[in-house]
């Protein structure tokens, strides 16, 4: 997206309307909200929340997931992400620090809904992206680690980084529709990758400590096919309340995002410099 862009014309009329700031607003202070629970929050007619939820749905700041009947929504910053890493960045960095606010989707969520949801729109095919997310050849350059496996449901997952291997009996693809549907949980911070973490990103050992005993968590790759774009989706789950490594992915995620979709349209990544390869280290550091 560039300055010229259609794109980033509706970003700007999106949100130019401050009813529709104020939407982004409760989104971003709790996301995975029904347009009831909407309505109720903005003290606004359902019909014009609609209209306001369409126009942003349409600009690419808000993102939609369905469970059950519900159609729970998300800030997706994916589109503000992009202005800043791509456009505004080149000009001065200090001035729009206060962007990276908006790359958390959500705090402390309910334990019932997902936790983090993030869109980018990739010019690409569904064909290629599901190999930058399977193939380790693509995964080491965007995101500094490799993941290995046959890539079938109930089959384990290798992750390599740092020059050590992490293998875990529970560290498996819960589901996999090639190429629109991936579904794993997530790695193994085991004493070995902690000791790492320490020597090579500085992370603390007691946040270390802390993380190791949250639950395994699960992050799912929706891929949605538009012709000459493609949509990817990240829902990263299951954590508990105040949740420290769902605060850290929150931050870690937009920027690896952002690494894949530059690697598939330009052959490139991200200028230097980037932050630590893991979501989880790159977060916390």
């Amino acid at each position: 997206m560039d300055a010229q862009s259609p794109e980033l014309d509706d970003v700007f009329r999106a949100l130019a309307d401050p009813g529709r700031r104020r939407l982004l607003d409760s989104l971003n202070a709790r996301g995975g909200q029904t347009l009831r629970e909407l309505c109720t929050e903005m003290d606004m007619a359902r019909q014009s929340v609609s209209k306001h939820l369409a126009v942003l749905e349409a600009a690419r700041l808000v993102s939609t997931v369905w469970r059950g009947r519900e159609k729970l929504h998300y800030l997706n910053p994916a589109p503000i992400n992009e202005i800043s890493e791509r456009w505004i960045t080149q000009y001065d960095r200090g001035r729009v620090n206060a962007l990276a606010d908006l790359k958390r989707a959500l705090e402390d969520p309910p334990v019932d809904k997902p936790s983090f949801v993030y869109s980018t729109y990739i010019r690409t095919t569904a064909e290629r992206l599901w190999q930058a997310l399977t193939e380790p050849t693509f995964t080491e350059r965007y995101w500094g680690l490799t993941l290995e496996s046959d890539w079938q449901a109930g089959s384990p997952i290798i992750l390599r980084q740092w020059g050590i291997e992490i293998a875990d009996p529970d560290q498996i693809v819960l589901e996999s529709d090639p190429p629109r549907r991936l579904s794993y949980t997530w790695h193994t911070f085991t004493p070995e990758w902690q000791q790492l973490a320490r020597e090579k990103v500085g992370l603390d050992q007691a946040f270390l400590e802390r993380i190791a005993h949250e639950p395994r968590s699960k992050a799912t790759f929706e891929i949605d096919d538009l012709g000459e774009l493609v949509k990817l989706t990240v829902i990263h789950d299951g954590f508990e309340p105040g949740s420290e490594v769902l605060q850290t992915i929150s931050q870690g995620w937009p920027h690896v995002l952002s690494n894949l979709k530059t690697l598939i349209e330009t052959g490139d990544i991200l200028p230097a410099p980037a932050p630590p390869s893991d979501i989880t280290a790159a977060a916390a550091s």
